[in-house]
């Protein structure tokens, strides 16, 4: 039996409209029946809220928890994130794989809706994966809320009835939004290890952490800073089973953001001084600062990376 990330999205996504007030978020439904939540547009949200978003992007494959942890003298907000279904969870739901361009409106899709539009192709291909539900489960990161011509295009793309759509949304200045981005630690380290070289399909589990971004108003600060936590402060831990430990051992040492001749400096100023262009930045910057995977047929733990408090710290604007 195949399981669907869209169904066990929706359960996710229902639980958070039964918690509304709990989490400070908006609930509606458009005049074509489609529900969206609002976790940080016009709604307070927070930690809660991007608590939540992050298992709804997961397809509920996972387990996310808030914590605490020391960055230098100071204590940032962290997300920790395990799943038993990796390649599902994380590659063929979490991942944002889905640019979404209607008339004038655009942002950047993930969650379980991608695995019935296939968003991208390939991805889908590689892992072996393709939801057939009756719903559809998507996370927009936006700061404005979709419009109906927006709704029927992402209805339409995976065959469902507006009304069989659930949507939720935040835009990446917000704490949910913030949140849920540093939630994507797991998904970012699979995802490198697979350009890397590593079939996504041997990974067996997963589980990682990384500081969440306290936030900026201005929102290509605020991008900085959420990526600054994941290629600074992220660590992932992943369980495969590879043939070969010399093999693997490259594929590990190659996946760390260190090995990225984009590597050490804030987001934001690399950014910056690329003006603007996401494509000239080294795409094998965009990984967790430690990767660890232990191989299950031997036993052979390997590991690369390291954490850079000094970045991280520069990032928020922190000076002692």
């Amino acid at each position: 039996m195949v399981i669907s990330v869209n169904q066990h999205g929706l359960n996710v996504f229902k639980e958070a409209i039964s918690k509304a007030d709990e989490l400070g978020i908006n609930v509606e439904k458009n005049n074509i029946g489609t529900t969206i939540i609002d976790m940080g547009v016009e709604a307070k949200g927070g930690f809660l809220a991007g608590k939540y978003l992050t298992d709804i992007c997961m397809g509920g494959l996972c387990n996310s928890e808030l914590d605490i942890q020391n960055i230098g003298d100071i204590v940032l907000p962290s997300i920790g994130v395990a799943t038993d279904y990796p390649a599902i969870a994380l590659l063929g739901s979490q991942f944002a794989g889905w640019s979404i361009s209607v008339e004038k409106y655009f942002a950047m899709g993930s969650g379980p809706a991608r695995a019935i539009a296939r968003k991208p192709k390939e991805l889908y291909e590689k892992i072996a994966y393709q939801d057939k539900s009756d719903v559809a489960v998507i996370v927009l990161e936006t700061d404005v809320s979709p419009t109906v011509n927006v709704i029927q295009f992402i209805a339409d793309k995976c065959k469902v009835d507006p009304k069989d759509l659930y949507v939720a949304i935040a835009p990446t200045s917000s704490l949910a939004g913030s949140t849920q981005i540093s939630g994507r630690i797991v998904e970012l380290g699979l995802h490198k290890l697979t350009e890397s070289g590593l079939d996504p399909k041997i990974v067996k589990y997963g589980i990682g952490e990384a500081p969440i971004a306290p936030i900026h108003p201005k929102s290509t600060k605020a991008m900085g800073r959420t990526n600054d936590m994941i290629l600074y402060g992220g660590r992932v831990y992943f369980e495969v089973e590879h043939d070969n430990d010399e093999d693997l051992k490259k594929i590990v040492k190659k996946t760390p953001s260190s090995e990225s001749k984009s590597y050490g400096e804030p987001f934001y100023d690399l950014f910056k001084a690329a003006g603007f262009d996401f494509y000239k930045i080294d795409p094998g910057l965009f990984a967790p600062a430690i990767v660890t995977v232990n191989n299950l047929k031997t036993g052979k733990i390997t590991t690369a990376g390291k954490i850079n408090e000094e970045i991280l710290l520069k990032s928020i604007g922190y000076v002692g």
